[in-house]
Parts: C-alpha cells; structure tokens; sequence
C-alpha cells in the first residue's frame, strides 16, 4: 500500500466528505497502533480487530465534533479505548475474561513491544501487574503505560478524582509489595 505525502489535516477534510481513499490512508497510519491498544485490554484478538474497526467508524462519522485535527490520534486511541473497557467490563460482569489474562503488555509509539528477554525487571513488572486486582491493573496501565492523567481516569474508569488517587496510590502500593515479596 502506498502512503501519500499529505498530511493528517488535509487528509481529515477529505474524511470528512466521505472521500473513501483518505479514510483508508487514514487507517493504514493508524490501524497497528489502534489494534495494539485494543487486545492489551481485551486479550482477544477477533475482538480487539472488531473493537478497532468499531472505532475507526466512530471517529470518521463523528469527525466534524473534532475541534483540533491535531489530537486525531489521541481522539482516536481514547474511543478505542472506551469501547475496550466498555467490553472488558461487560465480558467480566459476564465472567467470560479471567482477569489475571488482561492488560499485558507495553506500548510505544510503533505498537507492542514485548519485554526484552535481558530485562528481567519490566518482564517482572509486567508479570506482577497481571496479578494486581482488575481495576488496579487497569488504572496503573491507564496511568503508567497509556499515560492518562488523573482527570482522563475519572473519566474513562467513572469514578470521583479522589477515588482516582487513591485507587491508583493503591494499586501502586500493592504492585510494590508483590515485587518485594517476588525478590525475597
């Protein structure tokens, strides 16, 4: 597939006529990121390619409430992850998800990296993590990973920002002292 030298701007005004060639340009930039961001909260691969597609229809219908086409990808990534731990809560309700398998891994700009083998420490972070209660993996990943602050978690979580600190204090304190007790 061939990428276009225009840049996003122009390719969301395209978008925003229904121009099909720049909505799949758009895609094309965006679709690993969006994917990656997905199955780290689902574990589920079908699911993670339904939510990701799911979103991308969502933002190209909604793209005129866009106020800064700059934060496209933000925008983007933040539907994506609302339909995430939108289906995440309701598989849980359902006991469908075993909790220990969700939210595992670390993101950077070009998608999932898994940890370098060498790096005893992040693969020992990350395997902890896996153990934390739900929604103290899910913050601490929203948090130290995603790199929401405090006010997006209220948002995203539906919880006060005082319940947001202390949530997150928590769960760090808990991730804390499993790795002590990991390394003694």
């Amino acid at each position: 597939m061939t990428s276009t030298n225009q840049n996003i701007e122009q390719l969301l005004i395209l978008c925003q006529s229904g121009n099909q060639r720049a909505q799949l340009e758009i895609y094309n930039r965006y679709n690993k990121a969006m994917y990656n961001t997905a199955i780290r909260i689902v574990k589920d691969s079908f699911k993670a390619e339904d939510i990701m597609q799911e979103s991308f229809l969502t933002a190209f219908t909604k793209l005129k409430s866009l106020e800064d086409t700059n934060m496209f990808g933000a925008w983007l990534k933040r539907i994506v992850i609302n339909n995430s731990i939108s289906y995440y809560n309701k598989t849980v309700k359902q006991n469908e998800v075993p909790i220990d398998h969700v939210i595992y891994k670390v993101e950077d700009d070009q998608g999932i990296v898994e940890p370098d083998q060498n790096n005893e420490k992040v693969t020992q972070i990350l395997t902890v993590m896996k153990t934390l209660k739900p929604n103290y993996s899910l913050c601490l990943t929203l948090h130290l990973i995603e790199g929401y602050d405090y006010e997006e978690i209220c948002e995203i979580m539906n919880i006060s920002y005082a319940n947001c600190r202390t949530l997150i204090s928590r769960a760090k304190e808990s991730l804390r002292k499993k790795l002590v007790l990991k390394a003694s």
